[in-house]
């Protein structure tokens, strides 16, 4: 039975679950409940008969500034957790934020829209923006890591949470290892699989050191994972090079993405921050790990 998980204000949820009932019954859907999920009065939880795509236009039509998550059955806590990095577990695209000490931010930061958006051809995107990266001094990585990366508001907590729960929990990036592996040690993941910056003589040498870690990459990863530690998985992202890793998981759930990854995914974080995933699981507050 096909399970639709909505968050907004409880309010929110008890003004317009009525209006959604009915406008999923129209649209030929068969809801056979709607009501908050146990001791999580902000998730509002729908179980119905119907065409999964149908019912979740439906629900993002009456709750426009909601998350939501839509599986074949109710959701259920991983085994395996992969996410991407930039934007996603921090509040940064690194590449853009260390072409800045390069004074090159804004030619880098437009390549990196256009391939987050799916424009360009993400391993050609990557090459170019780290060529003109060449002679940067390899000392702005330790000052971008210390004054440009935050980590994203439940970051923390989401992987504290999961790691409690029995899930593995894997940091796979486009960006590098420069900055993945301390971001990675900061947040508690347990491997971490990025590019690698190659660095000569203190400064960045323009290129990368071994393959590209892609959208493919990034889609190998989790299915290994899952094929080596079973159960369901979660994989969560924001950009074009995610989809395949989001439709691959067993909840793929895009993070204030991009519309095509959005669309890709089973669900997004649109209103929250990274502790809504764990409220689409299901994982009471009380079960949180962290701040």
């Amino acid at each position: 039975m096909p399970i639709a998980r909505v968050i907004a204000e409880p309010a929110v949820l008890s003004a317009n679950v009525s209006a959604a009932i009915h406008a999923l019954e129209a649209a030929g859907v068969r809801v056979h409940a709607a009501e908050p999920l146990a001791g999580l009065d902000e998730v509002l939880q729908f179980s119905v008969d119907g065409d999964a795509a149908t019912m979740r236009a439906v629900l993002e039509r009456v709750f426009p500034v909601a998350d939501l998550l839509v599986s074949a059955e109710a959701p259920v806590v991983p085994q395996v957790f992969v996410s991407d990095m930039d934007s996603t577990m921090i509040q940064a695209e690194c590449i853009d934020e260390l072409a800045d000490f390069a004074g090159l931010k804004d030619q880098i930061a437009a390549i990196t829209e256009r391939a987050m958006q799916g424009e360009l051809d993400f391993a050609e995107a990557l090459t170019e923006r780290v060529r003109l990266l060449g002679g940067l001094g390899e000392g702005a990585i330790a000052q971008c890591l210390a004054e440009r990366v935050p980590p994203m508001p439940g970051a923390t907590t989401l992987v504290a949470t999961l790691k409690d729960h029995g899930c593995f929990t894997v940091l796979v990036t486009g960006g590098f290892h420069q900055f993945a592996d301390p971001v990675a040690d900061q947040l508690g993941f347990e491997r971490v699989v990025a590019n690698r910056l190659g660095v000569e003589h203190g400064a960045l040498t323009g290129g990368l050191v071994g393959g590209i870690v892609d959208s493919s990459v990034k889609e190998q990863v989790l299915r290994e994972e899952v094929a080596l530690r079973g159960g369901a998985s979660l994989a969560t992202g924001d950009g074009a090079n995610d989809i395949p890793m989001l439709r691959a998981a067993t909840h793929g759930i895009a993070y204030h993405a991009k519309p095509k990854a959005r669309e890709a995914a089973h669900g997004y974080v649109a209103a929250g921050d990274l502790t809504s995933v764990l409220l689409l699981l299901g994982i009471p507050r009380g079960d949180w790990i962290g701040d």
